[in-house]
């Protein structure tokens, strides 16, 4: 196991730096340091003197890859691939465009983050696959039906309709909970129980679909048609047999999206107003922060990496074949 897990890290080096030099290749190759400061200061009536007071500040003002102005490794070292790339492989993230530490930042928004994501996909785990087990215990009936058209539709809605109807109805007219914001400590869960409820609705359509998929598949191999006819109940026969066999699936959809949780929801924390990783890259971006949106890249390679390797331990768990090989 151990040899296994470390030839997977070795894996995940090469990924690693293929991912900051393309990262590094589509920001400062294809959007050159004189284009991000024109951007920062504006289109219109931007002297050059401004435009190189703005990338020496920012440390723009080195050459990309290679220095011939001065000797021996500062030639590698006095360039910019070297101090804002090369860092980011040590989670150096330095500061960002507008002055501020981003290794700090992402340390402080993570929490809301996860605040928000870990009770979403862990609800949302929980009534998925139950209702995925009632669907396939009543199968080839009115219920099942019934089921697929709601997930059907459900599915066909844009999540957009659910945060805009939720926030009117429960907040706004129901005055259940606050209509967005974020508080510390127990305070926050009145903030977070909208934005959870919705997100785990908006995923009931296409989560109970799929794991409806991978029981029925289980559920018609001949090995369950033999426990059904030794006498095991359709209910002994999903839970002692087709849901063990279904975990491989389970687990890769799973434990892939465990790591991408730090990164934070988008849409869901721009519309709330929650403090998290996700409204971080948003506020970013409309900002043109450079610097935060290339960490939140590199960050987030880093953690969907992390979780593939997750992924090939716990299959290693839950089947014996993988383990042995």
């Amino acid at each position: 196991m151990i040899n296994y897990i470390i030839r997977r890290l070795f894996y995940a080096v090469p990924l690693l730096i293929a991912v900051n030099v393309l990262t590094f290749t589509l920001f400062f190759v294809v959007n050159s340091p004189d284009d991000m400061a024109r951007m920062q200061l504006g289109q219109k009536h931007v002297t050059e003197k401004a435009i190189q007071n703005w990338k020496k500040q920012h440390g723009y003002d080195k050459p990309l890859l290679w220095n011939a102005n001065v000797d021996g490794s500062d030639k590698i070292t006095e360039t910019i691939f070297y101090s804002k790339s090369v860092g980011l492989m040590l989670f150096r993230f330095g500061i960002s465009d507008s002055g501020r530490n981003i290794s700090a930042d992402i340390g402080e928004r993570a929490v809301p983050s996860l605040a928000l994501a870990l009770p979403t996909l862990l609800v949302g785990l929980v009534v998925n696959i139950c209702a995925a087990f009632v669907m396939v215990l009543f199968r080839r009936r009115t219920f099942e039906q019934i089921g697929i058209i709601l997930c059907v539709m459900l599915m066909s809605i844009s999540s957009l309709f659910y945060i805009i109807s939720g926030q009117f109805l429960v907040a706004k007219v129901l005055k259940l909970v606050p209509i967005s914001g974020y508080d510390d400590g127990f305070a926050m869960i009145k903030f977070l129980v909208l934005p959870v409820v919705i997100g785990v609705l908006t995923g009931i359509g296409s989560g109970v679909r799929w794991y409806q998929t991978l029981f029925l598949e289980e559920a018609e191999k001949d090995y369950v048609r033999t426990a059904r006819a030794k006498g095991l109940s359709e209910t002994q026969t999903l839970f002692r047999h087709v849901l063990p066999n279904a975990m491989i699936p389970i687990l890769t959809g799973v434990v892939v999206i465990l790591p991408l949780l730090f990164m934070g929801s988008l849409i869901m924390e721009s519309f709330f107003s929650i403090p998290g990783l996700g409204s971080y890259t948003i506020d970013a971006i409309n900002s043109q922060d450079f610097a935060i949106v290339r960490a939140m890249v590199f960050l987030g390679s880093v953690l969907y990496i992390f979780g593939l390797l997750l992924t090939d331990i716990s299959y290693t768990i839950v089947d014996p074949r993988v383990r042995l090989t």
